[in-house]
């Protein structure tokens, strides 16, 4: 009889345990409440920094253009570039293999841009999309060992896409995010991997991020770097 009582006890009170643990966990609203005002903290803290953006584009592995501008936020909020590399000249060849040559290298001259716009679109998160998914319930969130969650939310610039995001519990910083997206087609699949850092100001930003394009052998890198007040 002892036994049964001392064993009931215990079972008693791993449930409650169980129920405080959970009780204790962020809900997803509040996970998404804390991420958008951290990120708004860092965009404010940002708007009195200049920094250096190199973008590098590869086609199988060789590099194809490096471009690196320095940027700065603009009395209207944003962001403003002044190239600091000049495009290499064109070479333009003869004959009808030359306009085809040209026709092909415009086309992926073409999809290089559209890849570095798409970047742009998803990084930095954008707060306003962040709870567009939130409010459709297209938001979950995964605990990760060392005081981390991953934040994923799905159709968040398009249809069928994925943006899953590591968040400091710590600070509600993000730490690095793994995108699932396309340009025009879904068969045209690409993936960002994006890494942020932080400055001495406690401002986050992304550091680096990389896009894949498996269907095009491409990829673009963006890095931002050399931050300073201006």
């Amino acid at each position: 009889m002892k036994t049964y009582l001392k064993a009931s006890v215990q079972i008693a009170v791993l449930l409650v345990s169980s129920s405080l643990v959970l009780a204790q966990q962020p809900s997803p609203q509040e996970h998404v409440v804390a991420l958008k005002a951290s990120l708004a903290a860092s965009q404010a803290i940002l708007k009195s920094y200049e920094w250096v953006e190199t973008t590098v584009v590869s086609l199988k592995g060789e590099e194809k253009s490096r471009q690196m501008n320095k940027c700065y936020h603009g009395a209207d909020g944003k962001v403003q570039k002044i190239p600091l590399t000049s495009p290499p000249p064109a070479e333009k060849k003869r004959g009808l293999r030359g306009k085809i040559a040209e026709a092909k290298k415009e086309e992926l001259t073409d999809y290089m841009k559209d890849a570095v716009a798409l970047v742009k679109q998803y990084v930095p998160p954008e707060p306003v999309l962040i709870q567009k998914a939130k409010d459709a319930g297209k938001v979950s969130v995964s605990p990760q060992p060392g005081q981390r969650a991953t934040l994923t939310f799905m159709d968040y610039l398009k249809p069928g896409d994925s943006f899953a995001l590591v968040l400091d519990l710590g600070n509600n910083r993000p730490l690095e995010a793994k995108v699932s997206t396309y340009l025009d087609s879904k068969e045209d699949a690409v993936t960002l991997d994006v890494k942020f850092s932080t400055l001495d100001s406690n401002a986050t930003y992304a550091s680096r991020t990389t896009l894949n394009a498996p269907t095009k052998n491409l990829s673009v890198n963006v890095e931002n770097s050399g931050y300073r007040r201006q």
